[in-house]
């Protein structure tokens, strides 16, 4: 019982700290902080039961930081998380599916309803990623020539890379 109450805790998490704080009664800072104490009574949680999320979260998307807590990437709010540019790897992943390919292939990688396009360090964490909608398929980003050739990249606390666009000529599976 007590952890489908985490897990039923840090969905509502994400989607007040990523998506609609307001939905909490909540309004994120600039970089999307917001104060631990106001989360708590918003969503009637114990300081022990937030402490236990975010360190049992498998993919760390919360950052704590003294009073203050936000998520680290996956914003459709307007946030600057004011992350340092960096230079990626050569190659980055991201999971998808098959009926999003076509699409893909033609365009490229689109933020679509988030702020960045989001990619994984490694195959296995863009697998993970891909799985949640279906069997996943697995394109492989040429991140090193995206770079080279001006396009920026930042990487969130929990090791998400973010560029805003990822043209098409750049991919492969």
């Amino acid at each position: 019982m007590q952890q489908e109450r985490l897990v039923r805790l840090s969905k509502r998490m994400s989607r007040v700290l990523r998506h609609d704080p307001a939905s909490a009664g909540l309004t994120l800072g600039p970089q999307g902080w917001v104060a631990v104490d106001d989360l708590l009574a918003a969503l009637g949680m114990s300081r022990d039961e937030l402490l236990e999320v975010v360190a049992g979260n498998d993919k760390q998307r919360f950052a704590i930081e003294g009073d203050r807590i936000r998520a680290n990437q996956g914003h459709s709010v307007s946030v600057d998380l004011d992350l340092p540019i960096a230079e990626p790897p050569a190659v980055l992943f991201h999971g998808t599916v098959a009926k999003f390919l076509p699409d893909i292939l033609a365009d490229g990688l689109r933020p679509m309803s988030r702020h960045d396009v989001h990619l994984s360090a490694t195959r296995e964490t863009a697998h993970r990623v891909g799985a949640r909608r279906g069997k996943p398929v697995i394109l492989t980003v040429r991140a090193g020539e995206m770079h080279a050739d001006g396009y920026e990249f930042r990487v969130s606390a929990n090791g998400v890379w973010l560029t805003s666009h990822v043209p098409a000529g750049y991919l492969s599976h």
